[in-house]
């Protein structure tokens, strides 16, 4: 495991130590990244090393913090063929603990938590993330604080109880939870473990990248196609292959990175749409996938960048486009997937619709959690004849994490 040069900011390049634990660049308020000496790396990690590891995310050990994980066997999901798109692969992340790709982030970011002693954890949160971070916590034996809309889908809320974590309702929306962990974390001795908000989450799901790599046999796909709310995932998955570059493990090229994203709450494909380098604050926003329901993004700017330097593009899916989605999956593929993750394949379906993905490319895309985890959601959309009623009510889980 290498040990960590430093850490950079995403907007200045500011360098900051990282021998303290560190949240966001204290100059502009940009995210960091965490920096290794790669260089050095390159001559100890090696491909076949890694064939030797477990069957998680810390068989990527060489290329993540020096650190004793806090494990609950996350990662190395499988990457299924489709049984019905040639070229297509299905990333299930909803195979991981908790049911969600949430587990990688938190996994790491409790990793770090303890390593750097701190002994008490907050998140906001109106879901998947919520779950993982009092997963992690129960297993560090960290104190996790919860802040969730009083609303929030109750497989999430019957977890984190169980896990022991502290669980506020809130009677507002994610950003009035991230509201009140601002407020009282510096009198509480609080460590916000927002999205974006500390560097390790990222570290954690970069392995995502790692993991499409090793599986296509150390080549990547033409396109990725991911389900945006934050993002982290497609942030971590671009600084994986840039890493994989500099080891010498793959060459330059680039899959063409798509975030999906529901027509009720569409941020990133209205800034793309528009040549914009930041999305504005999308106002009323409605859809059953919950994870989608993020109005702004934090990283919008990274994740901008990243579709322009990839070639790749930002689409929105209605929420009938994504049930037809889920369903497809479930017939055809045998895969019970959360509707964020039925996303990619409506937006698959219409990148090929107009030609921008041809039939021999090869496209990776991620369901990000288990359908299991919206049971409530589902079984409300599947009563009801398709297209003839109202969708089920969305809730009010969205808003800006800002940065207070």
């Amino acid at each position: 495991m290498p040990a960590i040069l430093h850490f950079e900011c995403s907007k200045c390049g500011e360098h900051i130590s990282s021998e303290k634990p560190q949240t966001i660049c204290p100059k502009d308020g940009g995210s960091l990244y965490v920096r290794y000496d790669l260089q050095k790396m390159r001559a100890n990690a090696s491909r076949d090393e890694i064939a030797r590891g477990p069957a998680t995310m810390w068989r990527y050990a060489a290329m993540l913090p020096a650190v004793q994980p806090v494990t609950l066997g996350e990662g190395f999901t499988p990457m299924l063929v489709s049984c019905h798109d040639a070229n297509v692969w299905i990333k299930d992340e909803g195979l991981n603990p908790t049911g969600s790709f949430k587990a990688r982030g938190l996994c790491m970011a409790v990793t770090m938590a303890k390593a750097y002693g701190i002994n008490k954890v907050a998140v906001p949160s109106a879901g998947n993330a919520a779950s993982a971070l009092a997963a992690y916590s129960a297993a560090a034996g960290i104190e996790a604080h919860i802040f969730m809309p009083k609303d929030v889908p109750r497989a999430n809320l019957v977890e984190c109880q169980s896990y022991g974590a502290k669980v506020t309702l809130v009677d507002g929306l994610i950003s009035d939870c991230a509201r009140m962990v601002n407020e009282r974390k510096q009198a509480e001795g609080w460590f916000d473990i927002s999205t974006l908000k500390e560097p390790f989450r990222v570290e954690g799901k970069k392995t995502m990248g790692y993991e499409i790599a090793e599986q296509m046999g150390w080549t990547l796909p033409d396109a990725v196609i991911y389900p945006t709310g934050g993002g982290v995932g497609m942030i971590g998955m671009w600084k994986a292959f840039d890493e994989m570059e500099q080891l010498g493990w793959i060459g330059s090229a680039r899959p063409k990175m798509i975030a999906v994203q529901a027509a009720g709450c569409a941020p990133i494909p209205k800034a793309w749409q528009e040549h914009k380098p930041v999305s504005e604050m999308w106002q009323n926003a409605q859809t059953l996938a919950a994870g989608l329901r993020v109005p702004k993004a934090y990283g919008d700017y990274i994740i901008l960048d990243i579709l322009k330097k990839s070639g790749g593009a930002a689409i929105e899916a209605t929420d009938n486009e994504i049930m037809e989605g889920f369903r497809d999956w479930a017939e055809h593929e045998g895969v019970f997937a959360a509707p964020e993750g039925a996303a990619s394949l409506a937006a698959y379906r219409k990148l090929r619709s107009i030609g921008f993905l041809k039939p021999s490319d090869k496209v990776v895309l991620f369901n990000t959690g288990s359908g299991l985890k919206y049971i409530d959601v589902i079984a409300e959309y599947a009563s009801r004849e398709q297209g003839k009623a109202a969708l089920p009510k969305s809730r009010q889980i969205g808003g800006i994490i800002g940065p207070y």
